[in-house]
Parts: C-alpha cells; sequence; structure tokens
C-alpha cells in the first residue's frame, strides 16, 4: 500500500498524539487502578520522564542520514508497541518500572524523528507543515475525551487497550510506504549527543534555567491532575475534557501567535508564560470549581 507522502506525515503525527492523548493525561489513573501508591506513582512517572529525556538525547540523533528516517521510525514505532504489551505482563513494581523506562525511551524519540522528516521533505517538495502538525493536537483532543469517556463507561482497564491500539496503529502507518522517500545530505554526527548537549548549556544557561522551572511546574499537573480532579467528584469524561480544552487552547494560541507576540521578545515570552503558570497554580491550588478550572485549562 502507497500513501501520499503528505498524508503519510499527519497520520504518523495523528497516531503518535492520539496515544500521547491517552497516556500523558491517564497514565497516572491506570497505575492507581492496578493498586500503586501515590508515592509509587510518582517514581514511575519520574523514571518515565528521565528515559524521555535520554531517549531524545541519544537516540534521535544517532539518525543522521534523513534516507533511513522511516527506518527508524517504525523500528521504534515496533519497540513501543512491544512495551506497551509488555504491560499486560505484570503489575510488580519492578517490572512496570523496567517496562515504564523502556516505553518511554523508545516512544519519545518518535517525534523529532518525526519533525526532522518533514524538514527533509519541505525541501523536496511544497508542504505546509503547520496543517500537518495540527493533526497531532487534533488526535491528542480526541484521545484525551475519547478515554476519559470510555474510562466513565468501563473502568480504568480501558486505558492500556486503547494505548495498545493507538501504538499499534501507530506502526500500521508507519509501515505504509509513502510516495516520496526522504533524501538528502547526513547531518554531522559531531553535532549531536552529550557534547553538544553540554555546550548548549554552558551557552544558554540562564534561558534554560527558566524553561526547565517553567515546565517542572507542570510535574504535578502531568503526573497527578486527573487523580486530583477524580477525587474532587470529576467523572473520568470531564477530565477528558478538561485536557482537551487546554489543548484547544494552545492551538488558538498557536494560530493566533504572529498576531498577539509579534512585538514580544523571548524574554518577554518567558515572562508571560511564568505570570500566566503562577496563575493558574494558584488556581487550581485554590479551588476545584468548574468555572476556575476552565479557566486554568485555557491558561495552558
Amino acid at each position: 500500500m502507497v500513501l501520499q507522502s503528505t498524508r503519510w506525515l499527519a497520520l504518523g503525527y495523528f497516531t503518535y498524539f492520539f496515544s500521547y492523548g491517552i497516556f500523558l493525561p491517564f497514565w497516572s489513573v491506570w497505575l492507581k487502578g492496578i493498586g500503586l501508591t501515590p508515592e509509587t506513582i510518582g517514581l514511575l512517572l519520574g523514571a518515565g520522564l528521565v528515559a524521555r529525556f535520554l531517549g531524545s538525547l541519544l537516540i534521535a540523533p544517532r539518525v543522521s542520514d534523513p534516507s533511513r528516517l522511516i527506518s527508524a521510525l517504525r523500528v521504534l514505532a515496533l519497540l513501543t508497541l512491544l512495551f506497551a504489551v509488555a504491560f499486560w505482563a505484570g503489575a510488580h513494581v519492578a517490572w512496570l518500572m523496567l517496562v515504564m523506562i523502556g516505553f518511554n525511551l523508545f516512544f519519545s524519540p518518535l517525534v523529532p524523528l518525526t519533525d526532522a522528516l518533514a524538514n527533509t521533505w519541505q525541501k523536496q517538495f511544497p508542504l505546509d507543515y503547520g496543517k500537518v502538525r495540527l493533526w497531532g493536537s487534533v488526535a491528542f483532543v480526541i484521545g484525551s475525551a475519547l478515554t476519559g469517556k470510555l474510562v466513565t463507561m468501563f473502568d480504568y482497564r480501558v486505558i492500556l487497550a486503547l494505548l495498545t491500539l493507538g501504538v499499534a496503529s501507530m506502526l500500521l502507518g508507519f509501515l505504509i510506504r509513502p510516495t516520496i522517500q526522504p533524501q538528502g545530505a547526513s547531518r554531522q554526527q559531531e553535532s549531536t549527543g552529550w557534547s553538544a548537549w553540554l555546550a548548549l548549556v554552558r551557552q544558554n544557561w540562564r534561558f534554560l534555567a527558566c524553561v526547565c522551572l517553567l515546565q517542572g511546574a507542570h510535574a504535578a499537573y502531568y503526573g497527578f491532575s486527573a487523580i486530583y480532579w477524580q477525587a474532587a467528584g470529576y467523572s473520568a469524561s470531564a477530565v477528558g475534557y478538561l485536557w482537551s480544552l487546554g489543548v484547544v487552547a494552545e492551538v488558538i494560541i498557536f494560530a493566533l501567535s504572529n498576531k498577539l507576540f509579534r512585538r514580544c521578545s523571548a524574554r518577554d515570552m518567558l515572562l508571560i508564560s511564568a505570570i500566566c503558570g503562577v496563575v493558574r497554580w494558584g488556581i487550581m491550588g485554590a479551588t476545584t470549581a468548574l468555572p476556575w478550572l476552565i479557566v486554568v485549562q485555557i491558561l495552558h
């Protein structure tokens, strides 16, 4: 089977972010459902984030030849599916730790490699990256809303079933042959990996510190917001819709960013983000009333 390359890329983004829209909001709910404590859930999620960091840092840069990008995506999608299936094998903490690390290690490089493929194809034929990438945001909204609805109808076990189906769909999509194969010059290996990362830190430490603090402030939200809101009396469906609202707000901001922020410097943008973050987390910690949660999610 052959698929037009732009549609192939859109399908890749769609299936990845559909799976991520299941995993990111609801994985802590699945971990709680199998009987784990909040401390253990936090440990497993933290280990997964470390693995994501290592996967993006060490695996993605190794694919320097554009002609190998599609093969790399297929291999990583297969490994991700194997680890997703491995979650079915048991609920022992040591086993879950191993599987969490493996799943995130191979799942995380898929987006940077898909972005690299999009960049390569943009040099070969006209490709509107924004319109293609938009399908990823649409898929995240669908994934989180659908998962919330099905968890409300059934129970937490549907989360793993949907995740497995989502990753399997991603692999099947990557196995389809695109009409145009990526071509181009290989990137230089010396510009990737630990040495490049350390050089980046030394040269831009203030900027990176700000971004790390802004991202780190999301840890409790990403890990425990679904559990927190369910404990406050909201259904899994409502949680899914709240997560979807955040992504919709994100898409609108991106679409209007040139008009809204064209006079802002990078420093201004960081300050705006930090102020919105302080307001957002302050409201979230003070109340669980639905009107305020809507404001909280729009501030995403």
